[in-house]
């Protein structure tokens, strides 16, 4: 069904290539989205924690309703015109220049520009992604796609990690004592005031980005090319209409995209808002968010290993499906925890804290949950993809992942916009991210009735 014995696999050097682009771009959603820029947004950059979150969220928002738009159309696009290099590239640029000005987020400064920057940069990081999952098909054959999958996520978790490490490490400081937490001045004379160990993060992961995804572009092979740009935007969009016509009439793959749809909308939203959540329970700095990353993203590395044994022995139904438990539990956890309880005010905990990083009881509870987080949400994203690559042929891999795309942004907004209504009538973050497990639950509940390959 899948076609993967027409294609010859490339050779090591082409694979890694393409593993390393996920190295590349990894610190945006690590350091930018979650861990360091995002929080900041929030706790220091305006004097209204609550509101910012709502701000952040709604940016989120357009971005995913304008990925959901246009990435199937790209998609079918790209079938036609055979490259994808041109169109990964062309992408690369605007997320850089975007990620370089988010350095002109000065405490106080106006919201608008920040917001429009990381949106800007989101859904440029998206659309590259849409012609770089398509090409996973081509590379390699139907039994290691998943593998590689996993392993190429965990390679990103890495190359995340490491920024993330520098960032804590060497430039976070904290704003009462300008000191990191080695108890040195920041780098390059880092001033913690006025969020500049934050703000650097954004041109932080756009060099990273520029100088990793280089070996894509030298040592992975790329389609020939094909149709001239503009027939094959004509052709792309009858493709893309004839695809949507023919999903109906497969409908394993439909089942498939509509359950990712739904819980990828549950994932989205614990990564974009997780670290959100922290840093508006906790009141925690950058330092703190910072080690508290670190340590979903060691905990993710292992989990996408495991998961790509798991997923080359079991498939990759079953990977999908054990991640989506440990999320459950952890947003159950998460949500049900306190500055003084946790599991709904059944489980008392203490208020004193040690004076340590993470003193209070509650704290370490919620990294307890967190490392569930690390463990599901690289093998949920990881083994989808492989879903998809063994239930399409290589041939309609840019319709397909197209539309897989959508699946996961068409309602992407749904988790969002849903924790910024909540949040906005209850004043509560907590009750705004009890949303996410009806996405989660749902999704599960649907797949579970998915066949495998969803081409069947």
């Amino acid at each position: 069904m899948t076609e993967h014995s027409k294609i010859t696999p490339v050779g090591k050097v082409g694979i890694w290539g393409w593993m390393f682009f996920g190295w590349a771009g990894q610190p945006f959603f690590t350091v930018v989205t979650t861990f360091i820029f995002g929080p900041y947004f929030v706790s220091r950059f305006t004097h209204d924690p609550v509101g910012a979150q709502a701000a952040w969220s709604n940016a989120a928002t357009a971005a995913s309703l304008v990925i959901a738009l246009l990435s199937p159309v790209l998609g079918a696009i790209a079938d036609r015109s055979g490259a994808r290099k041109p169109w990964i590239g062309f992408f690369a640029v605007i997320k850089i220049i975007c990620l370089c000005l988010l350095w002109l987020a000065v405490p106080g400064s106006p919201m608008i520009y920040p917001l429009v920057f990381f949106c800007l940069a989101s859904i440029a990081a998206e659309f590259s992604i849409v012609f770089y999952d398509s090409m996973m098909p081509r590379l390699v054959s139907a039994k290691d796609v998943g593998r590689i999958s996993n392993l190429a996520w965990g390679l990103g978790y890495i190359g995340g990690m490491i920024v993330l490490i520098a960032v804590v490490l060497l430039l976070a400081a904290n704003p009462d004592t300008g000191k990191t937490v080695f108890g040195i001045q920041p780098l390059f004379g880092i001033n913690p005031a006025l969020g500049e160990d934050a703000r650097l993060t954004g041109p932080i992961a756009a060099l990273w980005f520029f100088v990793f995804m280089l070996p894509l572009f030298f040592f992975t092979p790329d389609q020939p090319k094909g149709e001239p740009f503009g027939k094959a935007v004509r052709a792309g969009l009858v493709d893309l209409r004839a695809t949507l016509h023919e999903v109906r009439q497969r409908p394993g793959i439909l089942r498939f995209l509509i359950a990712r749809m739904i819980y990828q909308d549950g994932v989205n939203g614990v990564l974009i808002l997780g670290g959100v959540f922290a840093a508006g329970l906790f009141g925690w700095s950058t330092m703190e968010i910072g080690i508290y990353g670190i340590i979903l993203n060691v905990v993710a590395i292992f989990g996408c290993i495991l998961a790509s044994r798991l997923d080359h022995a079991f498939g990759s139904k079953t990977t999908v499906i054990i991640s989506l438990t440990f999320l459950l539990i952890a947003v159950v956890g998460i949500i049900s925890t306190g500055l003084d309880f946790t599991a709904f005010g059944l489980v008392p905990l203490s208020t004193a804290s040690t004076g340590s990083l993470f003193g209070t009881a509650a704290e370490k509870v919620y990294i307890l949950y967190g490392v569930f987080i690390g463990l599901a949400f690289g093998p949920v994203q990881a083994s989808s993809r492989s879903y998809l690559a063994r239930s399409v042929t290589p041939n309609e891999a840019g319709r397909y992942f197209g539309l897989y795309a959508l699946s996961g942004r068409a309602t992407s907004f749904m988790a969002t916009l849903s924790f910024s209504l909540v949040v906005e009538a209850t004043h509560s973050a907590r009750a705004g991210m009890a949303c996410l497990i009806l996405f989660l639950g749902c999704g599960l509940i649907l797949l579970l009735k998915t066949p495998y390959p969803a081409g069947k």
